[in-house]
């Protein structure tokens, strides 16, 4: 089982002890998959769904699009082209940001978000 298919379906059984809604099949038919497929996916029998399942997936498990993506191995399209803008200063920025501390690149987020740069 991958890290990914363990994460969905812990997510998603915690998910239907509080309501029933969140069956395999339940589940499967909402972000518009087969059950079987789904139940592959929570095994680690195949790899992690495409993009847009994986949206749909975090929508419906209330889960960060982002975090999932990553347990998925991806990064949003959106993402992605934000960085071909520009792949020199992005690629320089987050391979600075690798060993800051989580408190340094949230103070970078917010000056950005708020304007203070």
């Amino acid at each position: 089982m991958t890290h990914f298919g363990k994460h969905i379906r812990s997510r998603r059984e915690a998910l239907r002890k509080q309501e029933r809604r969140f069956s395999l099949r339940q589940v499967a038919q909402r972000i518009e998959v087969e059950p079987a497929y789904l139940s592959k996916i929570e095994r680690g029998d195949v790899a992690p769904p495409s993009e847009a399942t994986t949206l749909k997936l975090a929508r419906d498990l209330g889960e960060d699009p982002d975090v999932l993506l990553a347990l998925a191995g991806k990064v949003s399209s959106d993402l992605q082209e934000i960085i071909r803008k520009r792949p020199k200063l992005f690629a320089d920025l987050i391979r600075k940001m690798k060993e800051a501390p989580d408190h340094a690149i949230l103070k970078i987020v917010r000056e950005v978000r708020d304007g203070e740069w």
